[in-house]
């Protein structure tokens, strides 16, 4: 099985890497998008309360989930496009087992979302974060980062294997981005000014993600940040997984 979930791997991997458009956006526009608001938002530092010395600190968690959206599109247009071309009935007639297909799969997106990861941690050293986990909080947020990216992955693998399009894949995006949005992403829940913006942020799983990823950087080794914040994640891993371990064996039928 090992050899099986290597070789999904590797072809997960490539067909990402022959795509320039499935690499250079999940690292280029999460940056971007942290430089405007980090310029444009530096001014909220200056309220009661605010965590953070600096934007850039309080900012550059954003990119992880921006990262994980992107590897939740990734992998499940992969996927629908296996669908799509016969590749998963052809792959239903070999040994491969299930198990190795999806493993391999959500490892190659794996690969990439780490890749990002690194970027974002060494431009945001390069641009003047401070980090106050210290040396050891950098593998603990990259954990942390890819246990997101897994979660987020596994749900575009079921999305993907369940609907066979693509398009629907990316008809997702838009709804994903709205949760980003409607999230502690700009602002601290507790300065969050209108009461039902701050319910939703409150509910919303994706501001413990967030401010799981945040506290490494902030206020180090917060120990309830970091417990929601692998909580949420590992939790939505799980459920993600098994819904997209389901699709596919009702999608890889032995004929």
């Amino acid at each position: 099985m090992t050899n099986q979930v290597l070789e999904m791997a590797r072809r997960s991997i490539l067909q990402t890497l022959r795509q320039p458009a499935l690499v250079i956006p999940p690292i280029v526009f999460p940056l971007v998008m942290m430089a405007i608001n980090t310029g444009g938002l530096n001014a909220a530092t200056n309220l009661p309360g605010f965590p953070a010395d600096t934007y850039l600190d309080f900012a550059i968690a954003v990119p992880f989930m921006q990262c994980s959206l992107f590897a939740c599109i990734n992998a499940g247009a992969a996927l629908a496009r296996d669908v799509e071309t016969g590749f998963l009935k052809r792959l239903a007639m070999t040994p491969m087992q299930r198990a190795a297909l999806l493993i391999g799969h959500l490892g190659g997106v794996m690969v990439v979302s780490l890749i990002s990861s690194l970027i974002y941690v060494v431009v945001g050293f390069a641009a003047g974060m401070d980090f106050e986990a210290g040396a050891l909080g950098v593998p603990a947020l990259l954990v942390l980062a890819m246990l997101v990216a897994l979660a987020f992955a596994a749900i575009g693998a079921f999305v993907g294997l369940r609907s066979g399009s693509g398009e629907t894949v990316q008809g997702f995006f838009p709804l994903f981005f709205v949760l980003l949005f409607l999230s502690s992403m700009s602002l601290p829940r507790p300065l969050i000014e209108q009461d039902w913006f701050r319910f939703i942020a409150t509910y919303n799983p994706v501001s413990y993600l967030i401010e799981g990823i945040r506290s490494f950087i902030i206020t180090g080794w917060d120990g309830e940040a970091i417990a929601l914040g692998f909580g949420v994640a590992a939790v939505g891993a799980a459920l993600a997984v098994a819904a997209a371990s389901s699709a596919l064996r009702t999608r890889l039928v032995r004929t």
